[in-house]
C-alpha cells in the first residue's frame, strides 16, 4: 500500500467518523434544530406545483369546471391537481380497506415529509461547510499537524480526501494538489483520452472510490401486500363470523361434521386475501422494474479516447465526462474546460439562480442540470460521498399518484357501494324478521325458530348466518376492487408500452393519451431518421461536385471551412491509431458537418491544435446559431458563425470567394445565395450557413470579463452553406394517416424554415396541399405577433409551424388548449421543457433528449420515433377500453347478485347464494375479471374511433343496453329457477331437503357459467364478432380456464365446503346452454339502437324538477 502525508485539515473534513457522518446523520430523525432554507422550484424542475388561481387555472387549462364546494369531488385535473382536490375525493370515497385502495395514489404525507427531508440535507451541508471553514482558520493559527493517510494502490489521492475537496468546494485544497492537471495525474486518467476503461480498471476504481450507487429501500414484501389484504373490513367481519361459526358447529354436531360451515367460510376469505395479494404484488413489482428504468440516465463519457454512452450508475472517480446543455451532472467532481458553462443548482441548494462554472469555480455537484454551455468534468466523488446520492438513499422514488380515471372510479365504486350497503342492510333486517317470526325454515321443511322450543346456541348459529349472508352481500356489492383496476391496466400496458419503446413516467399520461385530439411534433428525428447528411455544398460562391471536392478552393478558403467545422463544434472525431474508419460523436447535425469535414480531408486533432479557443456562444434555438473566437498561430483572432442559413445570410456584408478574395454582399449576390438556399429547402435539405469576422486583440475583454461577452455577429463574411438530408422514417406516413382517421390531428412544429417545413409534410403525410399557405402552415415570429385572441382563432388551422422558437410551440400548446383540445407535444431539448409541461401529454425524445426534457415530459419515446407516438395513443385508448369492458362485466355481476338474493331474502326467507358461493363470485368478478378484462392488448378498431372525451361517462348507454340485457336474463332464469326450479328440474320425486340442494347448486352452477360466458361479451361492447383475438389474449384464456376448472372442482368435490351438491351431465348441459344462450342474446342486443345523450343527462331532462338540485350539488359519478 502506498502512504502519504496529508494535513490534519484534510483528515477531520475527510474521515469516515466525521463529516461522512454528519451528512449521513442529516437523513430524518437528524439535526431538529437547525432551520432549514426554504427550497424554491428549480429552473428545469417539474413539481406538483398547484394550479394557479387565475384565468390559466383549471377552468381553462384542464377545462374542469371550479364550481366551488358542491361541485364533484372525484373530478380531478390530469396533471398538477391541488392539493386539496385530493384530499376532498380521499373523504368523500366509500372505502373498507383504506391500505389497499389509497395504495397507488400520492401519499400526501410521504410528499410533505419528503421536502423536509430535502431542505434538512440542503441545511446540514451548509452548516458542515461553514463549521469545516471555522476549523480550518483555527488549524491555520495552531499550525498544521502531519497524519498518515491509507492511499488505494495505484493512486496518488484516497476517497476520503477527494470526497472532503469536493463536497467543501475546497479551491485551495484543489491548488494543493496542483490544481486539475495535478487532480487527473493523481487518479491516473487523461483530460483528452479519460481513463482505459478496461475491466481491471473499472474494478480498481469502484473498489478504491466507490460506486455510483446509493442505497435503494426495498420494496415490499409479499407478506405486507397479504397483510394489506387482510386490512378489509367486511373480510375481517367474516373471518370473525367463521371461527364463531366453527367454535358454534364443532359444539352442536361434533368435530368431524361441525367444522365444515365455519371452515369453508374461513378458507373462502382466506383464498380471497391470497389472490388479491398475490395480483397486487406482480403489480408492485412491474412498477418497481419501471422506476429503475427512469433513474438509468445514459452519460457520455471519454474511455480510451472514444466518447461513449454507460449508465450512471457505471460512472467511477476518474471518468472524463461531457456535458451540454439539458444533461443532469450525474455526479460530483470538477471542470476539466467547459465554454459559457451554466448550472442550475437549484435542485440541491434550493436556490434558483443560475451559476456559472469556470476555472476559478470549478465545483460540480451531481443531480444538478446544465442549463447553458458545454464543457468536460472531472468524476471525484460518486454514490453516498455525494450530497445527490444521499438524497437519493434517504427519499424513496415511487409511482405513487392518482390518476382522473382511478378517481372516477373511486366515485362508481362509492355509488354502487352505497347502494349495496342499503341493500345489505334491507337484506338483514327482513331475514332477521322472518327468522325471529318463524317464517324461515331449515333444508328439511321445519320452521328453526319456535318460541320456547329452540336453544341460545341455536339462536346465536342462526343469527350468524345471517349476519355472514349481509356481510357477503356487502363484499360483493362494494367493488373495492374497481379503482384497482385502473392500476392493474396501467402497470399491464406501461409494461408492454416499454416494448413498443414508450417508458411511461407519470401513469396518468397512459389514459390522458386516449383523449388526446392534436399532436404537435417535432420533424427532425421523430419524423425523420436523424441520420444527417450533408448532400449539397455551396463554398466560396460555387457549388461542389461532388459535395466535398476541394481541389477548386484555395488554402485560405480551405483552412477557414475546417477552423470552422473543427472548433464551432460541440461534436468530436476519434482517430483511431489502426488507421480504422473515424468514429464521430455529437447530434444529428454536427456529425453530418463533421463527417463533411472528413471529406474534405480535415483531421480534427490537428486542426483543433492550430488555434486556440478563446470564447464559445453555444448554439441556442433561440438565435438559430452559435459562434467561437479563436486565436490562431499568426494571432489572429477569428469569430466563427454557423446556423440557419437564411439568418446568417442577413448578417453578412461580404463573401469569401473561391480564390480566397473578400466581396461585398451586394443585393443581387445576396438573392443568388438565397435561391440557393430555397432550392436546397425544396428538396428537403437543411441549410446550415459558415461565416466569420476577424476581431482585433483589443476588443477581446479579459478573462474576468469574459463570462458576459457576447460574441460580435455583425459584418460577417459568408464561408458557404451545406444541405443536409435527413429522410422520413419508414412508416410515418402511414402512422400520420392513422392518426388523422382516427381523429387526432398532426401538426409539425419545426425550427427548419418554411420551404423544408413544407417539403417534409408533404412527404408525411401532414399536408396534402402543395401550395398551403397561411395559416395552414405558418412561420413562428408572425404566431408569435399576434394577440392571444388571434392566436386561438389560427391554432386550430395550423398544419406547420416553421422557423418556431420553443416559445413559440409553448404559445401554440396554450391557444390549442384554450380551444378545448387536449394536446400532446413532443420535445428533445432543454427550452421545450416549458411546451411539455404545459401539454397535457408531453412525449419527449429518448435518443436525443436532454435531461430536462425527460424530467418534464410524461412519457420517454425511447426510440425517438413517430410510429411509436402512435402506439401510445393505441395503449391511451386501450387504457379507457379496458376499463370500460371491465365495468360492464362487474357491473351485471353486482346488479344480478344484488337482486336475487334480495328477492329471495324477502320472499322466502333463504337465499340462493350464500357466503362462500358470493366470496368466491366476487373473486371472479374482482380479481380474475380484472385480470382477464383490464390486460386485453390494443386493436386497430380502437383508432377508428374519434378521441374519448375527458368528461364522457364512464358508463356509456351501449354498457347501459349491454348490461341491462344481461342483467335481466340472468335475474330472470335464476329467480324462475329459485322459485320453481323444483318442478322445472323434475326434482319433486327427491326429498325437499336434497332437491332444495340440487337446485341452489345448480342456481350457483348457472350464475357462475354465465359470468364466464358474459366475459366474452364484456370484451366487445360494441363489436358483434365477441371472438375476435380472442386466440391470441392468453391470459384471457387462461383466467377463463382457470375459472371453469375450479367451477367444475368445486361442485363435484367441494359440496362440504359450499354447501353444493354434485350435478348429473344432463344439469350441467342445461347450465352450460342457459349460460350459452347470453351470447347470441349479446349479438342481437347489439342491434337495438341507444340515444346518443348520455342516460344521466336523459334522466335530468325527465326530471325538471329536479334538474335545478341536480345543477347544484354531484350527480353520482357513473
Amino acid at each position: 500500500m502506498v502512504r502519504k502525508k496529508i494535513r490534519k485539515r484534510d483528515r477531520g473534513r475527510g474521515g469516515r467518523g466525521s463529516v461522512s457522518s454528519l451528512l449521513r446523520n442529516a437523513m430524518p430523525g437528524a439535526g431538529a434544530g437547525v432551520q432549514a432554507p426554504e427550497a424554491s422550484p428549480g429552473r428545469y424542475v417539474r413539481h406538483r406545483d398547484e394550479v394557479p388561481p387565475d384565468d390559466e387555472a383549471c377552468d381553462d387549462v384542464f377545462r374542469v369546471d371550479v364550481r366551488g364546494p358542491g361541485d364533484d369531488p372525484f373530478d380531478i385535473p390530469a396533471k398538477r391537481a391541488p392539493v386539496e382536490r385530493l384530499r376532498r375525493w380521499r373523504q368523500a370515497a366509500l372505502v373498507l380497506n383504506a391500505s389497499r385502495r389509497f395504495r397507488y395514489t400520492l401519499d400526501l404525507k410521504k410528499e410533505e415529509e419528503k421536502e423536509h427531508i430535502r431542505r434538512k440535507i440542503r441545511a446540514h451541508a451548509q452548516v458542515i461547510r461553514a463549521a469545516l471553514l471555522f476549523k480550518e482558520a483555527g488549524e491555520k493559527q495552531s499550525g498544521d499537524r502531519e497524519l498518515q493517510e491509507i492511499l488505494p494502490r495505484g493512486f496518488g489521492i484516497g476517497e476520503e480526501q477527494l470526497t472532503s475537496m469536493t463536497r467543501d468546494h475546497n479551491y485551495s485544497t484543489l491548488q494543493e494538489y496542483g490544481g486539475v492537471k495535478g487532480l487527473l495525474n493523481l487518479l491516473k486518467t487523461n483530460s483528452e483520452k479519460g481513463i482505459h476503461g478496461d475491466e481491471a480498471d473499472l474494478s480498481s476504481r469502484a473498489n478504491a472510490f466507490g460506486a455510483n450507487r446509493y442505497p435503494r429501500k426495498k420494496g415490499r414484501s409479499f407478506w405486507v401486500f397479504l397483510w394489506e389484504a387482510c386490512q378489509d373490513l367486511t373480510l375481517v367481519i367474516l373471518i370473525v363470523a367463521a371461527a364463531i361459526s366453527l367454535a358454534l358447529g364443532i359444539a352442536t354436531e361434533g368435530i368431524k361434521e361441525g367444522w365444515y360451515d365455519g371452515a369453508s367460510i374461513a378458507f373462502a376469505v382466506f383464498l380471497v386475501i391470497f389472490v388479491t395479494a398475490v395480483s397486487d404484488y406482480k403489480q408492485s413489482l412491474q412498477f418497481q422494474h419501471l422506476n429503475e428504468e427512469k433513474q438509468n440516465i445514459q452519460v457520455e463519457v471519454i474511455r480510451g479516447g472514444r466518447r461513449i454512452q454507460v449508465s450512471i450508475f457505471d460512472l467511477v472517480v476518474g471518468d472524463v465526462v461531457a456535458l451540454k446543455i439539458g444533461d443532469q451532472v450525474p455526479a460530483d467532481g470538477v471542470l476539466i474546460s467547459g465554454h459559457s458553462l451554466a448550472i442550475d443548482e437549484s435542485s440541491m441548494t434550493g436556490e434558483s439562480k443560475i451559476v456559472f462554472k469556470d476555472q476559478k469555480s470549478p465545483f460540480l455537484m451531481g443531480g444538478c442540470k446544465v442549463a447553458d454551455g458545454y464543457g468536460t468534468m472531472l468524476v471525484t466523488a460518486v454514490g453516498l460521498n455525494t450530497e445527490w446520492g444521499l438524497l437519493m438513499a434517504s427519499i424513496s422514488e415511487d409511482n405513487n399518484e392518482e390518476t382522473p380515471l382511478q378517481v372516477r372510479l373511486n366515485g362508481v365504486a362509492t355509488f354502487i357501494g352505497i347502494v349495496g350497503l342499503v341493500v345489505a342492510a334491507l337484506v338483514l333486517v327482513v331475514l332477521f324478521a322472518r327468522y325471529f317470526t318463524g317464517h324461515t325454515t331449515n333444508p328439511d321443511g321445519t320452521v328453526q325458530f319456535v318460541k320456547g322450543h329452540i336453544s341460545v346456541k341455536s339462536i346465536i348459529f342462526g343469527s350468524i348466518k345471517i349476519l355472514t349472508v349481509a356481510v357477503t352481500i356487502v363484499v360483493v356489492a362494494v367493488p373495492e376492487g374497481l379503482p384497482l383496476a385502473v392500476t392493474l391496466t396501467l402497470a399491464y400496458s406501461m409494461r408492454k408500452m416499454m416494448a413498443d419503446k414508450a417508458l411511461v413516467r407519470r401513469l396518468s399520461a397512459c389514459e390522458t393519451m386516449g383523449s388526446a385530439t392534436t399532436i404537435c411534433s417535432d420533424k427532425t428525428g421523430t419524423l425523420t431518421l436523424n441520420q444527417m447528411t450533408v448532400v449539397r455544398s455551396i463554398v466560396g460562391g460555387i457549388e461542389l461536385q461532388p459535395q466535398a471536392t476541394i481541389e477548386k478552393l484555395s488554402p485560405t478558403v480551405t483552412s477557414f471551412v475546417l477552423e470552422g467545422i473543427a472548433q464551432n463544434t460541440s461534436g468530436s472525431v476519434f482517430e483511431p491509431e489502426d488507421g480504422s474508419t473515424d468514429e464521430i460523436t455529437g447530434s444529428p447535425t454536427e456529425k453530418a458537418i463533421l463527417s463533411w469535414g472528413v471529406e474534405l480531408h480535415m483531421k480534427f486533432a490537428a486542426e483543433r491544435s492550430k488555434s486556440a479557443i478563446i470564447h464559445v456562444s453555444p448554439f441556442n434555438s433561440e438565435k438559430k446559431r452559435g459562434g467561437v473566437a479563436v486565436n490562431g498561430r499568426d494571432s489572429d483572432v477569428h469569430v466563427h458563425w454557423k446556423g440557419a442559413a437564411e439568418i446568417v445570410l442577413a448578417l453578412c456584408t461580404n463573401w469569401l470567394d473561391v480564390d480566397g478574395s473578400i466581396h461585398e454582399m451586394t443585393p443581387d449576390k445576396a438573392n443568388q445565395f438565397k435561391k440557393y438556399i430555397e432550392d436546397m429547402a425544396e428538396q428537403s435539405l437543411r441549410c446550415v450557413a459558415f461565416a466569420y469576422r476577424n476581431l482585433d486583440p483589443k476588443d477581446i475583454p479579459s478573462e474576468e470579463q469574459r463570462i458576459n461577452w457576447q460574441l460580435p455577429d455583425n459584418d460577417l463574411t459568408l464561408i458557404g452553406i451545406v444541405g443536409m438530408k435527413d429522410p422520413c422514417r419508414p412508416g410515418v406516413r402511414d402512422a400520420v394517416e392513422l392518426c388523422t382517421n382516427s381523429g387526432v390531428k398532426v401538426r409539425m412544429v419545426t425550427g427548419d424554415n418554411l420551404q423544408t417545413a413544407r417539403a417534409i409534410a408533404l412527404e408525411c403525410g401532414i399536408l396534402t396541399d402543395p401550395q398551403a399557405s397561411t395559416p395552414v402552415i405558418i412561420e413562428g415570429r408572425v404566431f408569435r405577433a399576434y394577440s392571444d385572441t388571434e392566436r386561438e382563432a389560427v391554432a386550430d388551422k395550423i398544419s406547420v409551424m416553421g422557423r418556431s422558437s420553443p416559445n413559440d410551440k409553448l404559445l401554440l400548446v396554450k391557444a390549442l388548449k384554450k380551444n378545448g383540445h387536449v394536446v400532446a407535444v413532443t420535445g428533445d431539448g432543454t427550452n421545450d421543457a416549458p411546451a411539455l409541461h404545459e401539454a397535457d401529454i408531453g412525449l419527449s425524445m429518448g435518443i436525443q433528449g436532454t435531461e430536462v426534457a425527460k424530467e418534464s415530459s410524461d412519457i420517454i419515446i425511447l426510440d425517438d420515433n413517430f410510429a411509436s407516438v402512435v402506439k401510445v395513443v393505441r395503449w391511451g385508448r386501450s387504457v379507457y377500453a379496458n376499463i370500460q369492458k371491465f365495468i360492464q362485466f362487474q357491473l351485471t355481476v353486482n346488479v344480478a347478485a344484488l337482486i336475487i338474493n334480495v328477492v329471495a331474502a324477502i320472499s322466502s326467507g333463504n337465499v340462493p347464494l350464500n357466503a362462500v358461493q358470493l366470496l368466491w363470485v366476487n373473486l371472479i368478478m374482482d380479481t380474475l375479471g380484472a385480470l382477464a378484462l383490464a390486460t386485453e392488448p390494443p386493436t386497430d378498431q380502437l383508432m377508428k374511433r374519434t378521441p374519448v372525451g375527458r368528461r364522457e361517462p364512464l358508463v356509456t348507454n351501449i354498457m347501459w343496453r349491454n348490461l341491462f340485457i344481461q342483467a335481466v336474463y340472468q335475474v330472470a332464469v335464476l329467480l324462475t329457477l329459485n322459485f320453481g326450479g323444483r318442478n322445472l328440474l323434475h326434482l319433486t320425486q327427491d326429498t325437499f331437503e336434497h332437491s332444495n340442494k340440487v337446485k341452489n347448486s345448480f342456481i350457483f352452477n348457472t350464475f357462475v357459467l354465465c359470468q364466464v360466458f358474459n366475459e366474452f361479451n364484456s370484451r366487445k361492447p360494441e363489436e358483434l364478432n365477441i371472438f375476435e383475438g380472442v386466440s391470441r389474449n392468453h391470459l384471457f384464456l387462461g383466467v377463463v380456464s382457470v375459472t371453469v376448472v375450479l367451477q367444475v372442482i368445486i361442485i363435484e368435490f367441494l359440496g362440504k365446503f359450499t354447501s353444493t351438491v354434485r350435478l348429473n351431465w344432463e344439469l350441467w348441459l342445461v347450465s352450460v346452454g342457459i349460460a350459452f344462450v347470453s351470447w347470441p342474446l349479446a349479438f342481437v342486443g347489439k342491434f337495438i339502437p341507444v340515444p346518443q345523450t348520455p342516460l344521466k343527462d336523459l334522466i335530468l331532462k325527465c326530471l325538471p324538477k329536479r334538474k335545478m338540485q341536480a345543477d347544484e350539488g354531484p350527480t353520482p359519478p357513473v
